[in-house]
């Protein structure tokens, strides 16, 4: 039965806002290198003055610059990897903290770049920093997910991708020529993300470890029951939802590797779920360039196209996946996701250069129908989730291995 009952503590609410502050950083750091590019790439070119006496090609200044863009992304999915080690190893709070020091030392190499004339300095720290980025966009929604009441898990998760979209306006906004965009400012610029990085390792660690990784993954009741009640700041509801983990715990195996992931029966049906709707989302074209025969539209088309995005399938694409799976396949499950996240915006930004120059704005046409094609998957075969514990949805799935998702009145999103 879903637990009803949600004291919204300042624990809770503090516990969840110290989270979403890697989410920020990750923004920021996404949105304030397009409008100082060319001052950075001129710090490119006079560093190879300085080392070798001679200007940098035109290419080879283009490739580098954009291995320096790029190599965030390519970290973001090398980090991915690492999510259910750290995650189930060191607890969801820990874990953040843990990978904050990759934010931090990252961004200290892309400051110290323009002092120590290295390049080679910034895009290492940019490496360092998409390996954060795959990690913390997993770790956050996780952490987020399990602390929270079930009636306000949905509206707490979405503050991961609210905190994300904040750090890239904060990030394009400090980035303009008129702010820190200048060639003597743009390094400070770089290193306004270490004060939310400081600020978490300040706030964190005060906040209580998941109470389901500490009962179920680790045994460890007595903890689970003080990190909960710690959370709900009152008794009521706690006994009920300490009843619901052990529940899940007595019916669940106490861990699951990577290849058994993929391979449990009851995994399926989430697994191309999450596929689904990630590849939806991004396919989308939320992530593509302009089309300069829209100049005069841009701005309302922008305008609207985010503000959809933002409403359902950017935030839900990055924690449905933790809503899908029980316990143990949970930590793989958000790794999976941030992989096809990661991923497809790689994927998108390989294909749409050549694709736009072939067919011009009927591009968009493309992303219309892979739009359309993941609104009718969504339709028919995503669950809802809303209201419903972990352990419901995931009872779904055990107990309909073979069966079709709404097999069960009120299970489909749209009745």
């Amino acid at each position: 039965m879903a637990i009803q009952e949600c004291p919204l503590s300042a624990l809770l609410l503090t516990s969840v806002m110290a989270a979403i502050l890697g989410s920020l950083q990750v923004g920021y750091h996404t949105g304030n290198i397009n409008a100082p590019a060319k001052i950075i790439e001129e710090f490119f070119n006079q560093t190879w003055r300085d080392r070798y006496n001679e200007t940098m090609s035109e290419q080879s200044l283009t490739l580098l610059w954009s291995l320096s863009v790029s190599i965030k992304d390519f970290g973001a999915l090398l980090g991915c990897l690492g999510v259910k080690y750290v995650a189930d190893s060191f607890g969801r709070r820990n874990s953040i903290l843990i990978v904050n020091c990759l934010s931090v030392v990252g961004t200290g190499l892309m400051v110290v770049s323009k002092v120590s004339e290295s390049f080679e300095t910034l895009i290492l720290g940019r490496l360092l920093f998409g390996l954060f980025c795959g990690l913390v966009m997993s770790l956050n929604p996780l952490y987020i997910q399990e602390v929270s009441p079930t009636v306000l898990r949905g509206a707490f998760a979405t503050l991961n991708q609210v905190a994300y979209a904040s750090g890239i306006l904060l990030g394009m906004v400090s980035g303009l020529e008129t702010l820190l965009g200048t060639e003597e400012l743009w390094s400070i610029m770089l290193s306004l993300s270490l004060i939310p990085a400081l600020a978490q390792y300040l706030i964190l660690p005060f906040c209580p470890e998941s109470p389901r990784y500490l009962l179920i993954n680790k045994g460890q009741e007595a903890k689970a029951d003080a990190a909960l009640l710690r959370l709900r700041g009152s008794p009521g509801g706690v006994l009920a939802e300490l009843e619901e983990m052990r529940g899940e715990a007595g019916r669940t195996q106490a861990s699951v590797g990577v290849l058994e992931f993929f391979q449990k029966r009851s995994y399926r049906q989430p697994i191309i779920i999450v596929l689904c709707v990630n590849m939806g989302s991004q396919l989308s074209g939320f992530n593509a360039s302009t089309v300069p025969e829209l100049a005069s539209l841009q701005v309302l088309l922008v305008f609207c196209l985010v503000s959809a995005y933002e409403f359902g399938p950017g935030p839900i694409s990055w924690f449905i996946a933790g809503e899908l799976f029980d316990q143990p396949g949970r930590s793989i499950a958000m790794a999976y996701a941030s992989i096809l996240n990661w991923g497809g915006k790689f994927l998108l930004a390989l294909l749409f250069p050549p694709i736009l120059k072939v067919i011009g704005g009927y591009s968009y046409l493309l992303f219309m129908v892979m739009a359309l094609m993941g609104f009718t998957f969504t339709w028919f075969r995503v669950p809802e989730t809303k209201g419903r514990t972990f352990d419901e949805i995931a009872e779904e799935f055990r107990g309909s291995e073979n069966l079709p998702l709404q097999n069960k009145k009120g299970f489909n999103t749209f009745p």
